[in-house]
C-alpha cells in the first residue's frame, strides 16, 4: 500500500507493521542524469522489494533531499546538514511507528546518505521507537557493487531501464570524457577531497557509457530480490533489546 494514494480508513484497517521509506537526494549526477536520480532510484527498488512478498506492506513517500553539500559547487544541487536530515528521518519513521508500522526499512539511494541512516536506525530501535533499518541499494547488486561511482555505469543502466526518456543520450561522451576515475583524493588511505569538483570536473565518477538498459534491468532485479530478503528477515525478527549484562 503505498501512503501518498491511500485515504486514512484505509491505512486504518491496514494490518501490516512493516514499512519502507525510500529516501533519496537531489544533486547533480553530471551532465547527462537528472538531479533527481537517487530518489528515481530508491523508489523504484523499494517498489520492486514490496512487490516481491507476499505479506502487506507500507510503501511510504520518499525523502528527496539529503546530506549532499559535497555537490554543494553544481547548480540545482539541494541539502541539509547531518543533524538535520538525522532528525527528519528519525521523526518521520517515528511517526509511522504512531500507527503501528514500527519495523522501518530506509532504502537509500545516495552514498551522503549511509553514515546518518545508520545512526538513525540505531536512535530509533535503542529508544524503543521503532526497529529500522537502512539498505543501500548499489550495496546489494553483487559484483556490480565494485563499480558504482556516481552518474556511472550503475545508476545510469538503472535510469536507462526506468526513466530512459531523463538520460540524455547525446552528453554521454562528453559525461564519460569529463570523469573521474575514483571518489577522492587518496592518500596514506586519507580522502584529501571534501568536494566533488575538487576530484571530477563535470561530477561524475566512473564511465556512465558502460551502462545500459539491459544491465539496469538485472540491477533493479538483484538489487528488488535482496531488498525483499531483508523484508522478510525484519518483520520476523525479534526486535526486543539485549538485556543489560
Amino acid at each position: 500500500m503505498h501512503l501518498s494514494a491511500a485515504t486514512w480508513p484505509d491505512v486504518r484497517d491496514c494490518e501490516a507493521e512493516l514499512a519502507v521509506v525510500p529516501v533519496g537526494s537531489t544533486e547533480q549526477h553530471g551532465p547527462h542524469a537528472p538531479l533527481g536520480t537517487d530518489v528515481l532510484t530508491a523508489e523504484a527498488i523499494a517498489d520492486a522489494g514490496c512487490e516481491r512478498l507476499e505479506r502487506e506492506v507500507v510503501r511510504a513517500p520518499a525523502i528527496p533531499i539529503g546530506v549532499a553539500e559535497e555537490h554543494r559547487q553544481f547548480p540545482g544541487t539541494m541539502w541539509v546538514s547531518a543533524d538535520t536530515f538525522r532528525d527528519y528521518v528519525r521523526e518521520a519513521v517515528a511517526s509511522l511507528a504512531t500507527h503501528g508500522f514500527d519495523r522501518v526499512v530506509l532504502v537509500n539511494g545516495h552514498g551522503g546518505n549511509v553514515d546518518a541512516l545508520r545512526e538513525v536506525g540505531a536512535r530509533l530501535s535503542r529508544d524503543g521507537d521503532a526497529y529500522a533499518v537502512p539498505f543501500t541499494w548499489f550495496d546489494a547488486v553483487g559484483d556490480h557493487s565494485s563499480e558504482m561511482g556516481h552518474g556511472g555505469p550503475l545508476e545510469t543502466s538503472l535510469l536507462q531501464a526506468l526513466e530512459p526518456d531523463l538520460v540524455r543520450e547525446d552528453r554521454l561522451e562528453a559525461a564519460s570524457e569529463g570523469a573521474a576515475d575514483g571518489w577522492g583524493e587518496w592518500v596514506s588511505h586519507v580522502n584529501l577531497a571534501y568536494d566533488s569538483t575538487e576530484f571530477a570536473e563535470n561530477g561524475v565518477v566512473g564511465d556512465p557509457a558502460a551502462g545500459d538498459e539491459k544491465r539496469g534491468e538485472e540491477l533493479l532485479e538483484l538489487a528488488g530480490d535482496a531488498l525483499a530478503q531483508l523484508l522478510e528477515a525484519v518483520a520476523e525478527r525479534d526486535v526486543s533489546r539485549p538485556d543489560r549484562r
